[in-house]
């Protein structure tokens, strides 16, 4: 089975109480906290050793760095902003040297963002490819909060950054997640946002699922990175930029005050159709198959 199909299938099992309010399904789930006036954010990801990272030339810090990295993500794409983390290791490494870099780089890390790592759990692989897993809290404003279900037919799709070519090029270690550009974002010009990390196309398509439309891409907008082809750009995933859908009426004013670093994009828009299908604009072809991004589970 693929891992949408998984997920898909078997996670309605998992049974939900009253405090979730935003359960399976989105980057990351909300949960209602007495007393509290924001949505708790909670998110789990991991980082395997020959999947995530060629251990042959990234450092113990740079593992860590994007651990943590990739997480924020998740956070970013729901509006959120980051808190607390736990941290799991499971490796075959027991030097003294390897477990003061990791945890040097992922305390360097969390300094950055101002997230306490504050528990976890270590244990050795033995053999096997190293894993390690984090779990990463935030907090997020209920009116602010973005989910991949509130697109609307007719909004502009937007993304930031470049897209493609991330690995060869190492920006899926060096990335930056976009937490600055989230809180711009959120509530005030999208509550429909999701991070790039599987593939643009592939991520699009749940955006359009869990909103029950389709959208028409428009592949010459689309913002290559240096070294990335359209294939790799559509699929290959790891960008870690943020992919959200706008009102038209909002768009001109966001062209206008957007004012960060990385570039700005508008690659297509929110149709009427079968859900989660997306076409080309120019030739009405529609992209799925070998576009359809990473999946740990091709059958």
């Amino acid at each position: 089975m693929k891992e949408h199909d998984i997920i898909r299938s078997f996670v309605p099992l998992l049974v939900q109480n009253e405090n979730i309010v935003v359960g399976p399904g989105d980057d990351c789930a909300a949960v209602a906290v007495e007393g509290c006036p924001k949505l708790l954010l909670t998110a789990a990801d991991q980082l395997i050793e020959n999947i995530h990272y060629d251990p042959a030339d990234t450092s113990p810090e740079e593992m860590a760095a994007k651990l943590l990295k990739r997480n924020l993500s998740d956070i970013a794409a729901m509006g959120g902003s980051p808190s607390f983390a736990n941290l799991t290791i499971a490796t075959k490494h027991g030097s003294k040297e390897f477990f003061h870099r990791f945890l040097k780089g992922m305390a360097d890390c969390a300094k950055l963002y101002n997230v306490s790592v504050c528990g976890g759990d270590i244990s050795s692989v033995g053999s096997g490819n190293d894993v390690f897993t984090l779990n990463i809290n935030g907090f997020v404003d209920s009116d602010t909060i973005c989910l991949r279900k509130n697109a609307m037919e007719g909004d502009y799709i937007y993304v930031t950054g470049l897209i493609g070519n991330s690995y060869r090029s190492r920006h899926h270690l060096n990335f930056i997640p976009r937490l600055e550009e989230s809180e711009f974002l959120a509530g005030h010009f999208t509550n429909t946002m999701i991070d790039v990390s599987d593939g643009l196309l592939a991520d699009l398509g749940r955006i359009c699922e869990a909103s029950g439309l389709a959208a028409e891409l428009d592949i010459s907008a689309i913002p290559l990175r240096k070294g990335a082809t359209l294939p790799s750009a559509l699929s290959d995933g790891e960008d870690y930029e943020l992919l959200f859908a706008v009102d038209p009426e909002l768009s001109e004013r966001l062209d206008r005050q957007w004012n960060f670093d990385c570039r700005l994009s508008r690659i297509g828009q929110i149709k009427s159709g079968h859900k989660g299908q997306i076409s080309e604009k120019e030739s009405g072809r529609v992209l799925s198959g070998k576009d359809s991004g990473f999946d740990h589970f091709q059958s």
